[in-house]
């Protein structure tokens, strides 16, 4: 590890030591600014593969990802309440200090997943949509204007934040359904829909995060489009990462790391359409074979496009399985 990603992990372990240290989470000008802090070192540019940290920094890493999630949650519900005090709370999401990166992560996954969808899917799930649910809503208002989202999420009172900012709406109140279970007691519901998402805090860690992606695998349709979110580099200190190899009965389309504002990573995979046998996989298209490479990614391409000329994304695209057909 370079001189330049120690500093940074020296960084990262002091800021969570004074997070550590606070009574509450709730959002203050105390608590933003630490967690400011921290996601601006983060994101910082790193070639730290936090798999190769150790122990003692791999445990901060645990702890930080749950204390994370915990102010992430906070903030969100804080908001949500916020917005639920308007006549129209769509009409005011703009005061949700990190809207602008839910608009940019938002288009992204879009068009990542029409790159790989024959048609516009009808049906959608969201997994783990919390009390501000940004993305489907963002989703459902400017890029799938005629899917109909189900949004699920264990708390009870996450739910009712969230529907009662869709409820003046009248299209997206007649869209939007919100369920309230933990998502590994969903099964025959999954296979309704062409398209799951799954937010980057269900699972919070690597071993809880794999058994929901094994229950996907177990009770989605076939050939149905997995949508996970991810970290890579530093900003894995905040959010838990996603190997391609971890999505057994998937196949994974690509794997996408921006390197702007927009923190998390996407992973696009689609469930293989029968059940696959050792490393010898039938491609979806019926043409012969296709070897799973050995290692979790086999090629690394970089590319700026520019799908909005207003938000433009830099990322880097990592190719996990789409290797040529001899």
């Amino acid at each position: 590890m370079g001189c330049q990603d120690q500093l940074l992990v020296s960084k990262v372990c002091e800021i969570y030591y004074e997070i550590s240290k606070l009574e509450t989470l709730k959002p203050s000008e105390h608590v933003d600014m630490l967690f400011t802090q921290l996601v601006l070192t983060c994101m910082s540019p790193s070639s730290i593969d936090v798999a190769k940290l150790c122990k003692r920094v791999q445990e901060i890493r645990s702890k930080l990802i749950r204390l994370c999630g915990q102010a992430e949650g906070l903030l969100e519900a804080h908001f949500s309440t916020i917005l639920g005090s308007f006549e129209n709370p769509i009409d005011h999401l703009n005061i949700f200090p990190y809207y602008s990166n839910y608009l940019k992560l938002s288009h992204l996954e879009f068009n990542i997943l029409m790159r790989h969808c024959a048609k516009v899917p009808t049906r959608v799930a969201f997994l783990g949509s919390g009390p501000l649910p940004l993305t489907s809503i963002v989703l459902a208002s400017y890029h799938l204007t005629a899917t109909t989202f189900h949004n699920y999420d264990i708390d009870p009172s996450a739910n009712s934040m969230a529907s009662r900012l869709v409820s003046s709406d009248p299209d997206l109140s007649g869209r939007m359904r919100f369920h309230t279970t933990d998502v590994m007691n969903v099964t025959s519901a999954l296979k309704d829909y062409e398209v799951v998402f799954l937010a980057a805090l269900v699972g919070m860690d690597k071993e809880a995060k794999v058994r929901v992606i094994d229950h996907l695998a177990k009770h989605m349709a076939p050939g149905a489009i997995l949508m996970l979110r991810s970290a890579h580099g530093a900003r894995a200190f905040l959010y838990p990462v996603v190997d391609p190899c971890d999505l057994r009965g998937f196949e994974v389309l690509s794997v996408f790391h921006p390197v702007d504002e927009v923190v998390n990573s996407v992973v696009i995979a689609r469930k293989y359409p029968m059940p696959v046998n050792s490393s010898v996989l039938v491609d979806h298209q019926g043409l012969g074979p296709m070897i799973l490479p050995a290692k979790c990614s086999d090629q690394i391409q970089c590319f700026n496009p520019c799908f909005n000329p207003l938000h433009q994304i830099n990322m880097i695209e990592e190719l996990a399985v789409e290797e040529q057909l001899s």
